[in-house]
């Protein structure tokens, strides 16, 4: 019997009004003419809950880029889902906060680019956005919803780090995310500007792990380690099709947010095929899931169903083969490739996403 999954990623738009270089959407963007209707999701919160889903990340792009976020939220939270809510935080006001808390909203996670100002609106690309961040967790914190703020962190901002956890204090956060870059879409077409050297790495784990002694009781940091700099690869999402299931604004059924980088895959799409005939039946699903697909070094390593053979869609996008061992782990014969990604690393500028959606 398969287990379900535990949470449910719905990606409600690609639209979004910045212009990050490491966005986690895929490099071709789904228009808004193509986005799920409110009356889609609602019976996808449905056969989500029915499934086994504890809860639902209400993410995007923006999510807040469309008008009926609150009566999708309010459809999630009749599901009886936990509603979290992943947000740039430049579009919300009182009154939708109001509106969304009224809805059912449990939690929000607002992101960050940046300590300051100037650093926030050069890796966002849009002005005035850190003043509107600021204003948002006021608001968020008001309406007494939980806040998280994440910080996807990289070699333009890792200096500013000790100042990002200043700054989640300083906005009443209960949760920091203190995530480095995964390269996948955007990240890794912008990566040599990203990457961090191992001494930046060295220094954020050092400040992250006194951060974490100094403010235990009022903030708790999660720390998530870039793959760059492994030995050995992180359990991508939990494991292929184990704990995740995500929905793209267009309706395809993946169980990760890069898994349509996976180009010998056919993804099934809601409406098509329910969310449970997806989960438990798909081809796509059952590719990866388990350890019965690995090949040496993976197969019959002790960590094979810890790490469950690290990322397929960093396999794909560093050796063209999905079925291959993560570079990440140093027993891959691919695992030189990551060092020469950091040998090249270094000040270039970043290629910024056209806003096209």
């Amino acid at each position: 019997m398969i287990a379900p999954p535990l949470a449910l990623l719905a990606e409600l738009t690609h639209r979004c009004p910045l212009r990050c270089p490491y966005c986690s959407n895929p490099v071709e963007l789904a228009r808004a003419g193509a986005e799920l209707p409110t009356a889609a999701w609602a019976e996808l919160f449905r056969q989500a809950a029915e499934l086994g889903c504890l809860q639902v990340h209400l993410s995007g792009g923006e999510p807040t880029a469309r008008r009926d976020i609150v009566e999708i939220t309010a459809a999630a939270h009749r599901a009886g889902l936990y509603t979290n809510l992943i947000t740039a935080g430049v579009l919300l006001d009182r009154a939708m906060i109001a509106a969304l808390r009224a809805a059912g909203l449990d939690h929000v996670q607002l992101s960050v680019q940046d300590a300051d100002a100037a650093g926030a609106e050069r890796i966002g690309g849009m002005a005035g956005a850190q003043a509107l961040k600021a204003r948002a967790a006021a608001l968020i914190r008001e309406a007494g919803l939980p806040l998280t703020l994440n910080a996807v962190v990289h070699r333009q901002n890792l200096h500013n780090l000790p100042a990002l956890i200043e700054l989640a204090l300083a906005w009443g956060a209960a949760r920091l995310e203190v995530a480095h870059v995964q390269y996948h879409g955007w990240a890794l077409l912008n990566r040599d500007a990203l990457l961090p050297s191992r001494a930046q790495l060295e220094e954020a784990t050092r400040v992250v792990e006194e951060a974490r002694s100094a403010h235990t009781g009022r903030l708790v940091i999660d720390y998530v380690l870039p793959d760059y700099h492994a030995l050995r690869p992180k359990a991508c999402m939990g494991g292929w099709g184990e704990r995740f299931i995500v929905v793209t604004p267009a309706g395809r059924i993946l169980p990760c947010h890069a898994a349509e980088s996976l180009p010998d895959l056919v993804f099934p799409r809601f409406g098509e095929m329910s969310l449970r005939e997806a989960w438990e039946e798909s081809p796509a699903f059952h590719r990866f899931r388990g350890s019965g697909w690995m090949r040496p070094p993976c197969r019959g390593c002790p960590r094979a169903e810890i790490d469950h053979g690290g990322c397929r869609c960093q396999a794909f996008a560093l050796t063209g083969d999905a079925a291959a061992t993560d570079p990440a782990c140093a027993l891959s014969p691919h695992h030189h490739l990551l060092a020469e990604a950091l040998a090249r690393a270094g000040d270039v500028p970043f290629r910024y996403r056209s806003f096209t959606s």
